[in-house]
Protein backbone atom coordinates (compact mmCIF):
# COMPACT_ATOMS: atom_id res chain seq x y z
CA UNK A 1 0.00 0.00 0.00
CA UNK A 2 2.87 2.35 0.71
CA UNK A 3 4.14 1.82 -2.83
CA UNK A 4 0.77 2.79 -4.30
CA UNK A 5 0.58 5.87 -2.09
CA UNK A 6 4.11 6.93 -3.03
CA UNK A 7 3.31 6.43 -6.70
CA UNK A 8 0.19 8.58 -6.35
CA UNK A 9 2.06 11.33 -4.50
CA UNK A 10 4.83 11.27 -7.10
CA UNK A 11 2.27 11.56 -9.88
CA UNK A 12 0.60 14.53 -8.19
CA UNK A 13 3.97 16.26 -7.72
CA UNK A 14 4.85 15.63 -11.36
CA UNK A 15 1.57 17.23 -12.39
CA UNK A 16 2.39 20.31 -10.31
CA UNK A 17 0.35 19.85 -7.15
CA UNK A 18 1.66 22.28 -4.53
CA UNK A 19 -0.35 21.02 -1.58
CA UNK A 20 -0.56 17.21 -1.60
CA UNK A 21 -2.96 17.01 1.37
CA UNK A 22 -5.39 19.48 -0.21
CA UNK A 23 -5.20 17.70 -3.56
CA UNK A 24 -5.80 14.25 -2.07
CA UNK A 25 -8.80 15.56 -0.13
CA UNK A 26 -10.25 16.99 -3.36
CA UNK A 27 -9.73 13.65 -5.11
CA UNK A 28 -11.26 11.76 -2.17
CA UNK A 29 -14.44 13.82 -2.47
CA UNK A 30 -14.55 13.44 -6.27
CA UNK A 31 -12.94 10.08 -7.15
CA UNK A 32 -13.55 10.58 -10.87
CA UNK A 33 -10.81 13.22 -10.76
CA UNK A 34 -8.26 10.48 -10.12
CA UNK A 35 -9.31 8.76 -13.34
CA UNK A 36 -8.78 11.97 -15.28
CA UNK A 37 -5.30 12.32 -13.78
CA UNK A 38 -4.50 8.83 -15.07
CA UNK A 39 -5.93 9.66 -18.50
CA UNK A 40 -9.01 7.46 -18.07
CA UNK A 41 -12.30 8.98 -19.13
CA UNK A 42 -15.84 7.90 -18.39
CA UNK A 43 -16.97 8.65 -21.94
CA UNK A 44 -18.05 5.54 -23.81
CA UNK A 45 -16.15 4.95 -27.01
CA UNK A 46 -18.75 4.74 -29.76
CA UNK A 47 -16.27 4.33 -32.61
CA UNK A 48 -16.50 0.99 -34.32
CA UNK A 49 -19.81 -0.06 -32.82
Amino acid sequence: MATIRNLAIGTLKTLGADNIAKTTRAIRHEPERSLAILGITNNPDTHGT
